[in-house]
């Protein structure tokens, strides 16, 4: 995730959304004071290759510790957990400060719930131990798939904007024109994690018990964009 007071927004990364291409692509415009949180080493060494901004003020405040985490520290020598990848717009809101958290532009990404949920089946080699994936997904398989979860506070969403995975060109116009950016915002070329996905076409690869699991799991995702099958 990224809290960019340079621009003042919040990006909360989702799953599964491009999120890591974003982050880069973010990195970019990013000020010395800002928020990045840290990557896998291989995406981190892209972001270092093409001269953005890497991690950096991800530490949790020490003025935002619990007396919990205070005593931690005294005891272990162990700094509390900070900001990190996939942090929820709940849990941000109680470390930075109210008038932050109301002024800046929040947003995130979402995807479609069926064409994700392949996405995540593959990258995870679940396909090596489950030869179908609604068996996978009966087993737990979603168990770390937090997606409105992520970017909500109670039932309703905490962000300004949820912008589609299918719409990117949208999204680089309309990031551009809310951040008051001097240059338009581009993603780079480049897609994390994307060899892993052996069957492009998610229908292809869903039975009827995966569909009507998936419309379950994803039942807030799917009434909030209109996603369909």
């Amino acid at each position: 995730m990224i809290i960019s007071h340079e621009h003042k927004f919040i990006y909360f990364k989702n799953r599964k959304t491009a999120g890591t291409s974003i982050e880069i692509s973010l990195s970019k415009i990013c000020g010395e004071e800002d928020i990045i949180t840290p990557l896998p080493p291989a995406d981190e060494k892209i972001r270092h290759n093409l001269g953005f901004r890497c991690a950096q003020n991800y530490k949790k405040p020490r003025d935002k510790w619990s007396r919990r985490e205070r005593w931690i520290h005294f005891r272990k020598g162990k700094e509390p957990r900070g900001f990190y990848n996939h942090i929820s717009c709940e849990e941000v809101s109680q470390i930075i400060d109210q008038a932050t958290w109301d002024s800046y532009f929040k947003f995130t990404t979402e995807r479609n719930p069926f064409d994700k949920v392949v996405s995540f089946y593959y990258w995870r080699k679940a396909d090596e131990k489950y030869e179908r994936i609604s068996d996978w997904i009966s087993d737990g398989g979603l168990a770390q798939m937090r997606s409105y979860d992520l970017y909500a506070i109670g039932k309703l969403p905490a962000v300004d904007t949820i912008y589609r995975y299918e719409s990117f060109d949208f999204f680089e116009k309309d990031l551009t024109e809310k951040l008051q950016l001097d240059e338009p915002f581009k993603m780079i070329k480049y897609k994390a994690k994307s060899n892993s996905r052996k069957v492009r076409n998610y229908k292809d690869v869903l039975d009827e018990k995966a569909i009507e699991l998936i419309k379950i799991a994803f039942a807030r995702e799917i009434s909030l964009l209109g996603y369909t099958l």
